[in-house]
């Protein structure tokens, strides 16, 4: 008797968990082909592993609190940028599909009057950030995915709390998985008692109650620096070392990090203060009120920001736009490539249409997963002449798109299913030759310290790597 009752409750709930993972809005074919098949083959597992990463759930009440603070928020930038001379964007026609989605994502429009420049490295970055710091008069926002207490990071800490001594409010934000060593530290209490609001993004607390309150590997995978809302910095830049001892066997990560002034700079500003109210309970709002700085001549700029509270398809459209875009060249970075199948196809469509298209991915990844999964994409890749080249000079972990000589994405997201639907993410679009020739440089310093990898590289694999690669990439749906 027991033992029927047993089977008979295994399998109502099997059935409900199948019932539910194949009735789950907006989610992708394939992902709900690959769970199905995990809940058939492996039950009790699969039920289990569904339950706690089957879906994108940051948890019901920070949810709510997330959609309340968006719907409250002004706009980034409150006077029609059309009819404001300096802040009118101005592009080309064929730039239009992709301002016009990104305006969709955030509601920022494209706007005009923004100066940038690159970073030579990352320890020259922050060098920078923390003069800008140690200059500031109002205020400094912080939020950053991995901040470490190593060299880098201390140089932060320090100007926080200098600036925090001469009466400029400081707020930083930390990942509470990514940033979890420095949290944990008494560098975290110090910061705080020297007068910065610190607060932890996404905190874990008890790893066993955290499963009922959402997902534990949702994460805030930002970088944002805004300084007086007249300097922000974005890029794929950690508050670390290039070392970053964390995963020295990797090192040194190769990032890339701009600083920007200009309206663009209210956006970022924008999405920092929705984070912090959605996390803490003080209005800033008032920030966003201040009265604009209009610029007399510069580049047009759009910040999209993605995350569990958007739509979940939003981060793969802005790549998908961006590499229909492309006309001439189309040169990519990322250290993660797990894409989904329409992404690959417009990949693979940029090549076959004469686009000469380029990917640097890293040869060794801190992701043995993600890894496998990307090579199981290379035959079709190089079959429509994408030109692929893996990095040997470290953890090539820059995020960075160019299309033809003008425009340029850089940002936090990768490539990959946790970029699109998991993670927080933060990026800008630009329409600028000279910074993007700027980017392109560094993009063929990547590709000068690459091997390309050809078709007969990937048939000479042993049947192993290929079934191994394969049988990884078929999971990539639920990567």
């Amino acid at each position: 008797m027991w033992v029927t009752l047993g089977i008979t409750l295994h399998i109502v709930l099997e059935i409900a968990v199948l019932m539910r993972a194949i009735l789950r809005p907006y989610r992708d074919p394939e992902s709900r082909i690959a769970w199905v098949v995990v809940i058939l083959v492996l039950p009790v597992i699969g039920m289990i592993g569904y339950l706690l990463l089957g879906e994108t759930n940051i948890g019901r009440k920070r949810a709510q609190k997330s959609k309340e603070v968006l719907a409250s928020m002004p706009p980034a930038i409150s006077v029609d940028c059309g009819e404001t001379p300096g802040l009118k964007a101005v592009f080309p026609e064929r730039c239009e599909p992709v301002f016009r989605l990104g305006q969709t994502i955030n509601g920022f429009p494209p706007v005009g009057g923004n100066s940038a420049r690159l970073m030579p490295d990352s320890n020259s970055g922050i060098d920078t950030m923390v003069a800008d710091m140690d200059a500031a008069t109002d205020h400094v926002h912080v939020l950053f995915y991995i901040w470490l207490a190593d060299t880098n990071g201390l140089k932060v800490v320090e100007a926080l709390k200098r600036a925090a001594g001469r009466g400029v409010t400081c707020r930083a934000m930390a990942d509470g998985l990514g940033s979890r060593a420095l949290i944990r530290s008494g560098l975290w209490q110090d910061l705080i008692r020297s007068g910065v609001q610190a607060v932890v993004a996404l905190p874990i607390g008890n790893p066993f109650m955290r499963a009922f309150q959402g997902r534990i590997d949702l994460r805030n995978h930002r970088k944002i620096v805004v300084i007086d809302n007249h300097i922000t910095y974005s890029g794929s830049q950690n508050c670390a070392d290039p070392e970053f001892r964390v995963k020295p066997r990797y090192a040194p990560w190769v990032d890339i990090l701009m600083r920007f002034e200009g309206p663009i700079v209210r956006q970022n500003q924008h999405i920092f203060i929705a984070d912090w109210m959605a996390s803490v309970d003080e209005d800033i709002r008032h920030i966003l009120e201040v009265p604009i700085t209009t610029p007399t001549v510069g580049f047009t700029a759009q910040a999209i920001a993605t995350g569990p509270t958007v739509r979940n398809s939003a981060m793969p459209e802005t790549f998908i736009t961006l590499m229909h875009a492309a006309h001439q060249k189309l040169f990519i970075t990322t250290p993660y490539y797990v894409p989904n199948e329409s992404m690959q196809a417009a990949l693979c469509t940029a090549a076959w249409r004469g686009v000469e298209t380029t990917v640097i991915f890293p040869a060794r990844n801190d992701s043995w997963q993600v890894a496998a999964a990307s090579r199981s994409y290379y035959r079709e890749l190089l079959k429509s002449g994408v030109r692929i080249y893996e990095y040997t000079g470290g953890l090539l972990h820059t995020k960075s798109m160019t299309v033809d000589q003008d425009i340029c994405l850089i940002g936090s997201a990768n490539m990959d299913r946790r970029s699109f639907e998991l993670n927080f993410e933060n990026n800008i679009v630009f329409f600028d030759r000279s910074l993007t020739a700027s980017m392109q440089e560094r993009q063929q310093a990547y590709l000068d310290a690459s091997k390309q990898v050809k078709m007969a590289d990937v048939r000479a694999w042993s049947m192993g790597r290929r079934l191994w690669n394969n049988a990884v990439g078929m999971m990539s749906p639920l990567l």
